[in-house]
C-alpha cells in the first residue's frame, strides 16, 4: 500500500520539478534576450547623450580657436591694451554664454579676461601646460568660490620662435546640462579620477564609486549574458538593480557611462516563464485528473465485480465524451490557428500591394514609353531612317536612366545602415524626396511647387544625404497628412542660403494644433490606432537634424503651417570638411 502511494505521488512531485526546471531556463533565456535588446537600445541613448555632450562643448573649442587670432590680443603690453582685450573678451563671453573668456600669458599670468572667475594665474592648470606646448589643451575644474562647474579650452597664441600665450575659453557645464537634464536615463560622465562631473541627474554630481562613504553605493557587480548589472543602494532615483555601459570620449577627455533599469527585462522573462509553466500546469492536472479518474474506477471494479458492466459502460461513455471533447478542442484549436495564419497573410498581402502600386506607378510609365520608342525605332529602321531610329535609341537610354534613378533612390532610402557625415547636395536630397513622394501626391491631387531649375549650382550642406532624405520625405508626408479632406492642397518647398541653410516646407492644411507638443514622441493628431502613423515621424525628423548640429522649428502661418530646417554649411577647408 504504501509503495502505492508512494509511486501514486512520485509523478506529480517529478512534473513539478520538471515544471520549475524548465520555467527557470525559460526565464534565464528570455532575462538574456531582454538584457540585449535593452543593451541596444541603452546604447544608443549613450551615443545620443554622448555626442549631445561633445557636440556642444566642442563649440566652445571653436571660438577658442577662433578668437585666439584676434587682432586686439596681438599686443598685451600697455594697461591700455590690456582693458581695450577685457572689453572684447567680455563681449564674446556674453554674446556665446562662456563662463569665462581670457588670454594667459607664456608664464600663466592671465592679462586680460572677461570675468576673471578663472583667477590671475594659471600655470599650473593641465590645460595651459598642454596649450604651451603648441596644441589644443583641454581640462575641467569646480571653480571657487561658488562651486560652478567649468570646461576649458586653451588654444595657444603662436609667434615667431615658440608660443607666446593661450587664449582660453571657460564652458559653464551646467548651461550644457540644460538641454538634455531628465531626458534619458541615469547618464553621466567622468574624468580620470573617476568622479562625475556632468550627469543628467543633479544627485549624481562629483560621486565617485569607491570611496568612503559613497551615496549612492554600488553593492554588487554582477554578469548576465555578457552584461554587466550593478546593485545600487542609497538613492530614491536610480533603480536597485541597473544594466552599466560605458563609452570612451577621448575628445573631451572623458568616460560616458549610462544606468538602465533591469525590472522591466526581469517583468518580461518573469511573464514568459510564467506563461509556459501556467501551460504546462494546467496539462499536468488535465493529465492527473484523467490519471486519478481511472484509478478510481479501477478499484471501484476490485470492489464492486458485480457492477463491473455498469462501470465498464459508464467509464466507456466518459471516455467518449472525453475525446469528443478533446476532438472538439483540437479543431477549435486548429481552426483558430488557421484565422491567425489568414490574418498574418492578409496583412503581408496587404504591405505587398502598397509597396508594388507605388513601384509599379513610378516604373510603369516608363516601360511603356520604352515600348513605344522601341517599336518606332524598329519602324525606322526597317524605312532605312538610322537618325530617327538612333533619336528612338537615345530616348529609350534616357527612359532606362530614369528608371535606374527611380531603382536606387528607393534602395538607398529604403536603406538602414549608418552613413559617414560629409557634404550633401541640399538640392539633390530635395529632389529625392519630391520623387520618393511623387507617387502618393499625385494620387491625393496635391500641388507640390518645387521649382529645380531655381538652383542651377549645388547647395552643399553638412550632414548625411540618406536620413536628411528620410527628415524631407517626413515633413512632406505629414503635410500630406494635414490636408486629408480639403480641396485646395499645395506644398511649397524652398532653400535659403546665409550663414546657416534655411530649406522650408509650407503648406496650406489645418495648421498645428498643439505646437508645444509637436516633437514629442507618439504624439499624434491622428485616429487612435489609424494605419496612417504612430506619432514619431517630427520626433525622427527632430533627432536627425540635431545629429547634423542643424534644427527644426515648425509654425502656423495663419494659412497652413510651414516647417523650417536649419543646416550648417559646408565650407571647404573647415573641421567638419576635413573630417568629412
Amino acid at each position: 500500500m504504501k509503495t502505492q502511494q508512494f509511486l501514486r505521488w512520485s509523478l506529480p512531485a517529478g512534473f513539478l520539478l520538471a515544471v520549475a526546471a524548465l520555467a527557470l531556463m525559460v526565464w534565464s533565456y528570455g532575462y538574456r534576450q531582454a538584457l540585449d535588446s535593452l543593451a541596444e537600445r541603452s546604447a544608443a541613448d549613450l551615443a545620443l547623450a554622448s555626442d549631445r555632450v561633445s557636440t556642444q562643448l566642442q563649440v566652445y573649442q571653436e571660438l577658442a580657436v577662433l578668437t585666439a587670432e584676434h587682432p586686439a590680443l596681438a599686443d598685451l603690453s600697455t594697461p591700455v591694451a590690456q582693458d581695450a582685450a577685457a572689453e572684447l573678451l567680455r563681449a564674446v563671453a556674453d554674446k556665446t554664454a562662456a563662463l569665462d573668456v581670457f588670454f594667459a600669458a607664456a608664464d600663466g599670468r592671465v592679462l586680460a579676461a572677461a570675468e576673471g572667475v578663472s583667477g590671475a594665474d594659471v600655470s599650473g592648470q593641465a590645460y595651459f601646460t598642454r596649450a604651451m606646448q603648441g596644441a589644443m589643451g583641454t581640462g575641467h575644474a569646480v571653480l571657487q568660490p561658488g562651486g560652478r562647474r567649468s570646461y576649458f579650452y586653451a588654444a595657444p597664441v603662436f609667434q615667431p620662435g615658440g608660443v607666446r600665450g593661450a587664449l582660453v575659453v571657460a564652458a559653464d557645464v551646467n548651461d550644457v546640462e540644460q538641454t538634455w537634464r531628465g531626458s534619458l536615463p541615469a547618464v553621466f560622465f567622468t574624468g580620470m579620477s573617476g568622479e562625475v562631473f556632468i550627469s543628467n541627474r543633479s544627485e549624481l554630481l562629483f560621486w565617485q564609486r569607491g570611496a568612503a562613504g559613497e551615496t549612492p553605493r554600488v553593492t554588487g557587480r554582477d554578469r548576465y549574458g555578457g552584461h554587466e548589472i550593478w546593485s545600487l543602494e542609497g538613492s530614491p532615483y536610480l533603480p536597485g538593480r541597473a544594466l552599466h555601459l560605458s563609452v570612451d570620449l577621448p575628445l573631451i577627455g572623458m568616460t560616458g557611462e549610462i544606468l538602465v533599469d533591469v525590472a522591466p527585462a526581469r517583468r518580461i522573462a518573469a511573464l514568459q516563464a510564467a506563461a509556459l509553466a501556467a501551460v504546462c500546469l494546467a496539462l499536468g492536472a488535465m493529465l492527473f485528473i484523467v490519471m486519478e479518474r481511472r484509478r478510481t474506477l479501477a478499484e471501484a471494479n476490485a470492489v464492486l465485480e458485480s457492477r463491473v458492466e455498469k462501470r465498464t459502460k459508464a467509464l466507456s461513455l466518459a471516455n467518449d465524451q472525453l475525446r469528443r471533447e478533446v476532438g472538439e478542442r483540437e479543431e477549435a484549436e486548429a481552426a483558430l490557428k488557421r484565422a491567425q495564419e489568414d490574418l498574418v497573410q492578409a496583412g503581408k498581402l496587404s504591405a505587398l500591394g502598397q509597396m508594388s502600386a507605388g513601384i509599379s506607378h513610378e516604373l510603369n510609365q516608363p516601360l511603356m514609353a520604352i515600348q513605344q520608342y522601341a517599336e518606332n525605332g524598329a519602324a525606322f529602321l526597317e524605312r532605312g531612317k538610322a537618325e530617327r531610329t538612333g533619336e528612338n535609341l537615345g530616348r529609350i537610354a534616357d527612359m532606362a536612366v530614369r528608371m535606374a534613378r527611380i531603382i536606387k533612390n528607393l534602395r538607398a532610402f529604403a536603406r538602414n545602415e549608418s552613413e559617414p557625415m560629409g557634404q550633401v547636395d541640399l538640392v539633390q536630397v530635395i529632389k529625392t524626396a519630391v520623387e520618393l513622394t511623387a507617387p502618393r501626391l499625385k494620387a491625393d491631387h496635391i500641388d507640390l511647387r518645387w521649382d529645380e531649375a531655381a538652383y542651377a549650382a549645388p547647395v552643399p550642406a553638412w550632414g548625411g544625404e540618406v536620413r536628411l532624405t528620410q527628415v524631407f520625405v517626413n515633413l512632406i508626408n505629414n503635410a500630406a497628412d494635414a490636408m486629408q479632406g480639403q480641396l485646395e492642397k499645395v506644398i511649397s518647398i524652398s532653400v535659403e542660403r546665409g550663414p546657416r541653410l534655411q530649406v522650408r516646407v509650407q503648406d496650406s492644411g489645418p495648421g498645428i494644433k498643439e505646437p508645444e507638443k509637436m516633437f514629442e514622441p507618439f504624439y499624434s493628431t491622428k485616429a487612435v490606432g489609424s494605419s496612417e502613423g504612430m506619432g514619431l515621424g517630427l520626433s525622427i525628423s527632430y533627432g536627425l537634424v540635431q545629429s547634423f548640429g542643424g534644427n527644426i522649428r515648425g509654425a502656423n502661418t495663419g494659412g497652413g503651417a510651414v516647417f523650417t530646417v536649419e543646416l550648417e554649411p559646408w565650407r571647404e577647408g573647415s573641421e567638419k570638411g576635413d573630417a568629412a
